[in-house]
This record gives structure tokens, C-alpha cells and sequence, in this order.
């Protein structure tokens, strides 16, 4: 479907549907799911990035087992607004994401998302061996 707006959302997004946050890294794909009431956000099992086909196709079953009706997916966005070359993968993932998965995509800006997360982490005590698996998917809670 491609990138919608926020204020386009909730008349795009299914009754009894849920929502998808994604930090997209290099590395790894975080992935938090609300709740069908869109008031919490349950991270989920990190992807770890091998190549596309495959990566979409663990994500896509990810987002059938949480009856999933839109995604959010986090912008890296720079600190004066711009836009680089990170911005710029991820706006390449939902060119190629989208077509597959039919559902509409929110570009939200992450800054700081995942310095949250890891701030987050530390307060409840995670050990740093524990936070390194959890990171991810917790920034993508965050962006959610």
C-alpha cells in the first residue's frame, strides 16, 4: 500500500487490528505489536537480517500471528532534521515491503528511540548482555 500519514491511520487501520513498530538496523529488524485497544506496545523477538527475501519473510509471518493492519517504521532521522543514508534504507525497505505485505506504512521519526529504550533497560536492571538482545525490538516499542 506505501507510506501513509499519521492523521490517515485510524481510517486505513481494520477493526480489531493491531499495529507494528519497527526499528530497521543493518544488523537486525526490532519489532513491537500493540495491543487490539492501540494502547500498549509488546516488543517481540529481534530479526536477525540475513537478506531480504528472507527477512520479509519472517516478518510477514510475524505480522499474520498479530493480526497486524499497519506499520509504523521508524525514520532516522539526523538531529537537524535531514535526512541521510539511513533515512534513505529505510524508506528503500517499505518501497520493497509494501508491495508485499499490502499494508500501509507511517514513516515516524525515531531520534533518541533507541537511547530511550537502552535508558529504559538499565532502570530495570537488564545486565548489558541482556539489553544487546532486547535493544531493538524495545526502540521499536518506543517508536510504537
Amino acid at each position: 500500500m506505501g507510506i501513509i500519514s499519521i492523521e490517515e491511520l485510524p481510517e486505513r487501520l481494520g477493526d480489531g487490528k493491531t499495529l507494528a513498530g519497527l526499528d530497521l538496523g543493518d544488523k537486525t529488524i526490532g519489532v513491537a505489536v500493540s495491543d487490539r485497544g492501540l494502547s500498549f506496545a509488546h516488543p517481540r523477538p529481534v530479526i536477525l537480517r540475513k537478506k531480504f527475501s528472507l527477512d520479509a519473510a519472517q516478518l510477514l509471518a510475524q505480522l499474520e500471528q498479530d493480526n497486524v493492519g499497519a506499520i509504523v517504521l521508524g525514520l532516522p532521522v539526523n538531529m537537524d532534521g535531514s535526512e541521510g543514508a539511513r533515512a534513505q534504507k529505510s524508506r528503500a525497505f517499505v518501497r520493497n515491503m509494501a508491495p508485499l505485505s499490502g499494508l500501509p506504512f507511517v514513516l515516524w521519526d525515531e531520534r533518541l528511540s533507541t537511547v530511550a529504550a537502552e535508558r529504559t533497560l538499565i532502570e530495570m536492571d537488564f545486565s548489558r548482555k541482556k539489553r544487546a538482545g532486547k535493544i531493538d525490538s524495545a526502540a521499536a516499542a518506543f517508536i510504537l
